[in-house]
């Protein structure tokens, strides 16, 4: 066997040995309180060559699987710091479109194939791994208490599946700070498909154990710093193929009885409980229009005398009248009913990704609202700058790739990115370097952005939710997504999510803005800020991809918070 340490920025792709983790400050990996520090120890496992400690038949018998095509490895993890450790083994996951057809040059892999992503838990130490190709484990430590700060040594040891023959050992150097980062300053959300939940695991919508799963997977959302969450108020009119209809997903009760609207809130105090105690910090109610140009009305399911009535959906325009009474009604209530039971932010929608020609029904479809939702926060994704110098919509929320115009005017917007983005820009596609994904952390605070939105957490369907798809055989949403876009979790098995490189990495960027945010408190701005913006050539587009210097910056971020702290 070969094996290498390597740090968490680093995709093993199968076929070369990766870069060999750097100490930096005397630690692999170095965080503060409840920040997941993360290192990856990659294994070449040659089924032709025995290991020193046994002869080839001793590591057959001991280590060969079942299938003849894998074999496996016992993994046991010592040190103090032991407990605080969660093992995955890092699985390939099949990619049919990993790339634009003209990509930039930083792109890992352009060809369709199988590449790392999904971190699978390791639950009793035993490993399969696959002769001849290049695999990782991926080790997660956190420490919780105070009794954690300090310098540790994890040490990591590999043996044949008896646990006889010693196949490698690392040693993993960690430094955990005495102090407990603040929480993320800005918004981060994530859109959260309760659809998605409910049709993979073939439960009944908010059952009891839809409600489980709901818990699980918002809870695992958090381990992505994400802290607000879209709320299926109603079912979310995105990514619907029009006349098309995604699975109801309503958590406000609406009745019209003897033509009076009346609400039931139960089920939406329910997530609001969930959310609240998980942490998280806003909601976004769902769109009020479809999404691509504002022309229909979302899918609402009303209760009558004669049973529920699809009343509204891609057969009702956004202009319909019947939609403005059912307006009229339901947003003071709703709006009245959040005041009374929710203390965090709000986040209301018109229409999601407005194009220039949209702008005459987005604005039509907007007038159906706007008096109801005086003085609420109303945002949505876009990138014309032409609807934010009209005062169409108060919140942009930009396209990392045409920010430019905003940042020029004098604006310092939200963000987002999705497919679209897929040149120059962060994103978080298999097939691009870690470091593109963390970088993100950095860019938003040089920036000064408010928030990110990214809309794929779980979409685990086709492109338009045409069908379901599974995740384990499908990245790509059907072949127009690039592997990564739609989905950062995996549904595992018996409701457990399993989380992705792209998820971990992107908790990272978010640590990286909690800590420079704070720095910029204890000292200044400008002096955090230099740390990491690369000699004033730091912007949406343009960024190292030096992983070194990428890690030395964040830890003269921490250095800087310690010296801060204990200077009183």
């Amino acid at each position: 066997m070969q094996s290498v340490l390597t740090d968490s920025l680093e995709k093993v792709l199968g076929d070369a040995a990766p870069r060999p983790a750097e100490l930096i400050g005397g630690a692999h990996a170095a965080g503060f309180l409840g920040e997941v520090l993360s290192v990856q120890v990659a294994l070449l496992l040659d089924e032709h060559d025995a290991p020193d400690t046994a002869s080839p038949d001793q590591f057959a018998h001991a280590s060969r699987s079942l299938d003849d095509a894998s074999a496996v490895v016992q993994v046991r993890i010592s040190g103090d710091l032991a407990p605080r450790a969660r093992l995955h083994v890092v699985r390939r996951v099949p990619v049919a479109t990993p790339a634009p057809q003209n990509p930039d040059e930083h792109y890992l892999v352009t060809e369709p194939g199988e590449y790392p992503d999904l971190l699978e838990p390791v639950t009793d130490g035993s490993v399969r791994l696959t002769p001849g190709t290049w695999e990782s484990l991926w080790i997660d430590v956190v420490g919780a208490a105070e009794a954690d700060a300090g310098s540790h040594a994890l040490t990591v040891t590999l043996t044949s599946a008896d646990g006889e023959h010693v196949l490698a050992e690392h040693t993993v150097q960690l430094r955990i700070h005495p102090h407990s980062l603040p929480a993320l300053a800005i918004t981060n959300t994530h859109w959260f498909h309760a659809d998605s939940l409910s049709t993979y695991y073939d439960v009944e919508v908010f059952s009891e154990r839809h409600w489980e799963l709901i818990e699980a997977f918002l809870a695992s959302a958090r381990e992505m710093d994400v802290n607000s969450v879209l709320t299926p108020t109603w079912t979310p009119p995105l990514d619907t193929a029009e006349g098309h209809a995604r699975p109801t997903v309503q958590l406000v009760g609406i009745r019209d009885l003897d033509g009076q609207y009346s609400f039931d809130f139960h089920r939406l105090d329910r997530w609001l409980g969930i959310c609240r105690d998980l942490g998280f910090t806003g909601i976004e109610v769902a769109h009020l229009f479809t999404q691509w140009g504002a022309r229909f009305t979302p899918a609402i399911v009303v209760e009558t005398v004669g049973g529920l009535e699809d009343r509204f959906g891609w057969h009702v325009p956004a202009t319909s009248p019947a939609y403005r009474r059912l307006l009229e009604a339901l947003v003071p209530a709703l709006r009245e009913h959040l005041r009374e039971n929710w203390d965090g932010e709000v986040l209301w929608h018109i229409s999601d990704e407005p194009g220039q020609d949209h702008l005459e029904a987005y604005r039509a479809a907007k007038d159906q609202v706007s008096d109801l939702l005086e003085g609420a926060r109303v945002v949505d994704a876009l990138s014309s700058f032409d609807f934010a110098a009209q005062g169409v919509v108060a919140t942009p929320i930009v396209a990392t790739d045409h920010v430019g115009p905003f940042l020029e005017a004098g604006w310092a917007p939200w963000v987002y990115y999705c497919v679209s983005q897929n040149r120059d820009v962060a994103n978080r596609f298999i097939a691009l370097p870690s470091v593109r994904n963390r970088v993100l952390g950095r860019q938003l605070f040089a920036f000064d952005a408010p928030g990110f939105l990214h809309w794929g957490y779980n979409f685990w369907w086709s492109q338009f939710a045409l069908e379901p798809i599974d995740p384990f055989q499908e990245t790509c949403a059907g072949g127009p997504f690039f592997g990564g876009d739609a989905f950062a979790v995996y549904p595992g098995p018996d409701g457990t999510p399993w989380l992705s490189i792209g998820h971990r990495v992107f908790a990272q960027a978010m640590a990286d803005h909690r800590a420079l945010t704070w720095l910029a408190e204890l000292t200044d701005r400008p002096s955090a800020k230099a740390l990491i913006d690369e000699g004033g050539t730091l912007t949406y587009s343009s960024f190292s991809y030096d992983v070194s210097a990428h890690l030395r910056s964040r830890h003269a971020a921490d250095e800087r918070i310690l010296a801060a702290l204990a200077a009183g």
